[in-house]
């Protein structure tokens, strides 16, 4: 029996920057499991889209899908746009099942991944001292999916032992500049920023420079096309797969 297709469904941008590095993303997930047909999707803002995806493996002889959200919080995308997106799709075509997982989420060891990127960060600016974290995220009207974040930071707090604070590039409040001059009004200097977005694009971008203009020492890039993030893909897809299985 052929095992269902992983589709790896992002939200899309128009920053070409982001679709290339969701693509390298999913070029990791397939290097590490090249007997299973695994597709990228988006949203919107991107192509190639859902819809044409799906078309695409029902003409290849897959009936059944599993999509995994390439999404950080369980907000608005994941709780109105995937379900939106897969209802549609459905309908298109007699006999197709798409299991949709549980997104990606905030995993404990995408610290691990922050910290790389941060290493990074702070080597290519030549900072040798950090005495506080800012960990940006992309913010949400969804206060659960904002909590989520504010719990990482606890935790990245935690291992570093330095007082950390979740700021957000929209919708919540502080912003990555606020929680920066909030820092240095503490007397703080050497405060760095982590990027907890899974590819560049406006939001991140607007992180970055709003905690550089108030005096961040440096700033990681995105999560990207991590190994780390590509195992938490196919750790997603195993439990779509096994949901799929008739009981």
């Amino acid at each position: 029996m052929t095992a269902p297709a992983l589709v790896a469904l992002a939200h899309g941008s128009r920053d070409p920057r982001s679709a290339e590095t969701i693509q390298a993303l999913v070029a990791e997930v397939r290097a590490m499991r090249p007997d299973l047909r695994i597709e990228t999707a988006f949203l919107e803002l991107s192509k190639p889209t859902f819809g044409s995806v799906v078309d695409k493996l029902v003409k290849a002889g897959y009936d059944e899908i599993v999509v995994v959200p390439l999404l950080l919080t369980e907000a608005y995308h994941a709780k109105v746009d995937v379900p939106r997106a897969i209802a549609e799709a459905t309908s298109r075509h007699d006999d197709l099942e798409i299991r949709a997982t549980a997104v990606l989420g905030l995993e404990n060891v995408f610290l691990e991944v922050l910290d790389r990127r941060l290493r990074t960060a702070l080597k290519e600016a030549r900072v040798r001292e950090l005495d506080a974290l800012v960990l940006a995220a992309a913010g949400s009207s969804d206060q659960l999916a904002n909590q989520a974040v504010a719990r990482l930071a606890r935790m990245w707090s935690a291992k570093h032992r330095l007082p950390t604070v979740a700021a957000y590039a929209s919708a919540a409040p502080p912003a990555t500049g606020e929680a920066v001059r909030q820092f240095r009004a503490e007397g703080r200097r050497h405060i760095a920023v982590g990027s907890l977005f899974l590819a560049p694009g406006t939001l991140p971008d607007r992180a970055a420079e709003l905690a550089l203009e108030a005096g961040a020492v440096a700033v990681s890039a995105p999560l990207g096309a991590d190994p780390e993030v590509a195992r938490t893909i196919l750790a997603r897809y195993a439990v779509g797969a096994v949901e799929l299985v008739p009981v």
